[in-house]
């Protein structure tokens, strides 16, 4: 186990202090608005499932005046996303000059986001769909509180863009550049962007959700075990993630080679756990999730087949068996 978090694995050993201080605060502050993202993006499924009731009941001006009225909640997730995606773009890159392009282009698409949710919410409220700033739902101050969320993201990529045009040289970000997807091949590359995008989504929806089937979820009653699976089904992608960037993308690139198919194993191992710990608890009750979990996930549970609770469920575990099939093919190669 020792050999697994030797500090000589990790890139981080060969920073110097500056460095180690940057890396910090950069982890940090990923973490941060990881949790912002997952609030927002919980609260932007949860209003988008009341519009997809009126849709199938077929009240589209309904559908629609919901839309307009929750769009802040939208724009709230997408403004935490595109900062999680900024962080991630400056800690990680495959050259200095790539770098900066990113972060640029991310900062700018945050400015946009935030000016144009104020703007939004200005206008609503002057053509009177908004009856007052604090209509009091989905929140006591709503939509003040998205005014008030923006203007954060107004200063977030007003920051990053000065830092960029006017200290970028003076207060240099120094830590070391590391490929996050080096091959020249677009359709691969392609594949991979998109399986982490939806990995990601699904740890964001993860972590609130089994925040909530804590905090909500009654397991007084016959739905205990059902309630207990559920969090850990939805907590391991969010713990693999975390493994995933703060563990096994600091290693050094000949330690990742190296580790890449024990880790994957303990990952595959935990992942088909915690699945089968699922439909174990499941096959119990079969009436758990359309009545101990539509309360509370109507988006997860809102079809007979369950398809979201199947997403978040067995996604940890494909992305552990395709991380098994590389290490394996890294270990025949070698």
């Amino acid at each position: 186990m020792k050999k697994f978090f030797a500090k000589e694995n990790f890139i981080l050993s060969t920073f110097d202090k500056k460095q180690r201080v940057q890396s910090l605060i950069t982890s940090i502050l990923i973490i941060i608005f990881f949790i912002f993202s997952s609030l927002t993006f919980f609260n932007m499924l949860y209003s988008f499932s009341d519009v997809l009731g009126s849709i199938v009941c077929g009240s589209m001006d309904v559908a629609l005046k919901d839309l307009l009225r929750m769009l802040p909640l939208y724009f709230s997730f997408f403004m935490s996303l595109w900062t999680l995606l900024l962080l991630q773009s400056l800690r990680k890159n495959l050259s200095e000059e790539r770098r900066w392009k990113r972060v640029f282009r991310k900062a700018i698409v945050i400015l946009c986001l935030a000016l144009a949710n104020i703007i939004f919410v200005i206008i609503m409220r002057i053509a009177g769909r908004y009856i007052s700033l604090t209509e009091g739902s989905p929140s006591p101050f709503y939509p003040l509180d998205s005014i008030l969320y923006s203007l954060l993201y107004v200063l977030i990529g007003v920051g990053v863009i000065i830092y960029i045009k006017r200290f970028k040289e003076k207060l240099p970000y120094v830590a070391p550049l590391r490929p996050i997807t080096a091959t020249k091949n677009k359709g691969i590359r392609f594949l991979y962007c998109f399986g982490i995008v939806i990995w990601m989504l699904v740890a964001l929806f993860g972590l609130e959700g089994s925040f909530l089937t804590m905090v909500i979820y009654d397991f007084r009653h016959e739905y205990v075990f059902y309630g207990i699976a559920t969090i850990f089904a939805y907590i391991i992608s969010p713990i693999l993630l975390l493994c995933w960037e703060f563990y096994f993308n600091e290693l050094k690139e000949e330690k990742r080679k190296e580790f890449l198919l024990p880790v994957s194993i303990v990952a595959v191992a935990f992942s088909t756990l915690f699945v089968a710990l699922y439909f174990v608890s499941l096959g119990t009750n079969l009436d758990a999730p359309s009545n101990a979990g539509f309360g509370m996930f109507p988006v997860t549970f809102a079809a007979s087949i369950n398809i979201f609770t199947l997403i978040v469920v067995f996604v940890p575990l494909i992305v552990s068996i395709i991380a098994l099939v590389r290490g394996i093919i890294t270990k025949v190669k070698k």
